[in-house]
């Protein structure tokens, strides 16, 4: 029997749109979405959920699955369950867990290099992390490579605040004597005078390798949200602006001839996005001219993001590559990525029955956790971590 055949698992999700499953003898069994554990009704609502699935699994149960992060209310609940009835709890680093959610309902048994873009995610090095390609199978995990680093201006305010982001870029570019002129006029002289110095002392500034964040600082270059009143508002109003620019001039050659993949082992362990963000920085404050440039921006993340997944590919002997993650609810950039890869000769596989983003975490969860429980190994990461990333 396969492991998702034979093993009962609950996996009680991540920290945003928290939704817990149960996986037994190859069923999954969904709770109720329960929204951020930020809000502690839907804390209480997972703990119900979670005692619910427990009565369903009967006593078959075998493990609790949960997040790599210790602090999660869900790590936490899943690790006091998992003692409570004598159990393993199994951590699972987030977007492992992405990756493997694809596997699990497409029934993928092979191994397939998976690209992970989103917000961000606790990284097995403690970072956090968002743009990572890795190596996926049932017997284990690598980080082949990740998106190259931006800083987070104050930590997680700068998450909720693009231009923050597009400051950072502007550091990341070797300019950050621009930020004070630049954004002063917008968030104040002093706000931006401050970060301007904290980025130059490298205080209180951690590095995120987060699509998410890539993104907002995008937005944010082009002067379309400096602010974010809720949680993507940023990337949505850059998709927004370049979904206008496309409808009317239609991409020239959709899928041009890429050109030819290097040799095994000569490709960017980090894929370096500051090309991008230069040319958004240098655009006019203009609708038509930014309208263009979010389209262009679109158009060559998904191109960079194609040759990348390809070469990866290429060096680990796969044909096959699981695209997951919160950024793929972006349908400019999931449906030129996968035409690209295509294209290149590769299978693609997406979710289809549940969320890209941490909505379907929890399946993800318990398909590392059965095949643990099969191989009796540890869902870490089986080889070291890419140097380049660490």
């Amino acid at each position: 029997m396969k492991p998702l055949e034979q093993a009962t698992v609950l996996a009680c999700g991540a920290w945003l749109k928290n939704q817990a499953c149960l996986l037994s003898q190859g069923q999954v069994y969904w709770s109720a979405p329960h929204g951020d554990l930020r809000d502690p009704e839907a804390c209480r609502a997972l703990s119900d959920s979670v005692t619910a699935l427990q009565a369903q699994a009967g006593g078959r149960l075998r493990a609790i699955a949960h997040d790599l992060h210790p602090d999660f209310f869900s790590t936490r609940l899943a690790q006091a369950l998992a003692a409570d009835l004598g159990l393993p709890a199994v951590a699972v680093q987030h977007h492992h867990a992405h990756i493997a959610a694809v596997l699990a309902e497409h029934q993928f048994e092979d191994p397939v290099v998976g690209l992970a873009l989103d917000g961000v995610g606790l990284g097995s090095d403690g970072r956090a992390w968002g743009g990572e390609l890795l190596a996926v199978s049932a017997a284990g995990w690598q980080r082949l490579a990740c998106l190259s680093p931006l800083c987070l201006p104050g930590g997680d305010v700068a998450a909720r605040e693009p231009w923050r982001m597009a400051a950072a870029a502007l550091h990341a570019l070797g300019r950050t004597q621009e930020i004070g002129p630049r954004f002063g006029p917008h968030v104040g002289a002093g706000l931006a005078g401050h970060l301007q110095q904290m980025l130059m002392r490298n205080l209180n500034c951690p590095l995120t390798s987060s699509t998410g964040r890539w993104f907002d600082a995008a937005a944010g270059a082009l002067g379309l949200c400096l602010r974010q009143r809720q949680e993507a508002e940023a990337a949505i109003a850059l998709e927004t602006l370049a979904q206008s620019w496309l409808v009317d001039h239609p991409a020239p050659s959709m899928y041009p001839p890429l050109p030819t993949l290097p040799a095994q082992g000569d490709w960017p362990r980090q894929l370096d996005l500051r090309p991008l963000l230069q040319r958004l920085l240098d655009t006019p404050q203009e609708l038509a001219q930014q309208t263009e440039a979010a389209a262009w921006f679109h158009l060559r993340l998904a191109d960079g993001l194609a040759h990348w997944l390809a070469q990866a590919a290429a060096e680990q002997g796969v044909s096959t590559v699981c695209l997951s993650g919160g950024c793929f609810m972006n349908k400019i950039l999931r449906e030129r990525l996968r035409g690209q890869l295509q294209h290149l000769g590769l299978s693609v596989l997406l979710p289809q029955a549940h969320s890209c983003g941490d909505a379907g975490l929890a399946l993800g969860q318990a398909w590392v956790a059965a095949h643990a429980l099969n191989t009796q190994a540890s869902p870490a990461p089986s080889f070291e971590s890419c140097p380049s990333c660490a």
